[in-house]
């Protein structure tokens, strides 16, 4: 399960994780929906580009503009938060949505806590896989923690002072 457009629903996507033995290069992607590292694309391009069931995930440390010219071959990319502590995948979400125009699925994966889905989805993610030991319900209760935010972002072009309308003289 995880939490798509505002709503609980079925994932039928697995995410593949390298083990410390394998290498994007000898890795074997499943048949099936599935969401390999940005190293495995990278190293598997050739095989991989022609699978319309295939999505791409970022490390931390990863660039967005590393798919720039590949956008479109994906159903979904995901972010992949290795930690609470680690703000990077914000970043990478940004970039993907204002600056790459990226329209598809975005998914934060990994260290994902309601504490952090309000502003996940101002940057841009609209699917999110919390955490296994966390409350499904509980966490889609973080995406409306605010009823209303003062700065510009993805899901909101325009500071608050530019949307409010005030009456009388500055």
């Amino acid at each position: 399960m995880i939490i798509k457009n505002k709503a609980i629903v079925d994932d039928d996507w697995i995410v593949l994780r390298l083990s410390a033995s394998d290498t994007p290069e000898g890795v074997a992607v499943p048949s099936g929906k599935t969401i390999v590292p940005l190293k495995v694309w990278q190293a598997q391009r050739a095989a991989l580009q022609h699978r319309a069931d295939l999505g791409v995930w970022l490390a931390s440390n990863e660039r967005a503009e590393d798919l720039q010219n590949d956008l479109g071959k994906f159903a979904v990319i995901a972010v992949d938060f290795p930690r609470f502590a680690d703000g990077r995948g914000y970043s990478i979400a940004y970039h993907l949505r204002a600056r790459l125009g990226y329209r598809g699925e975005l998914r934060a994966i990994g260290d994902v806590l309601r504490d952090q889905m309000f502003y996940m989805q101002r940057v841009g993610f609209d699917a999110f896989a919390p955490r296994a030991d966390k409350d499904m319900h509980e966490a889609l209760k973080g995406l409306s923690d605010f009823s209303l935010s003062y700065q510009a972002s993805v899901d909101d072009k325009l500071p608050l002072f530019r949307r409010v309308q005030r009456g009388g003289e500055l």
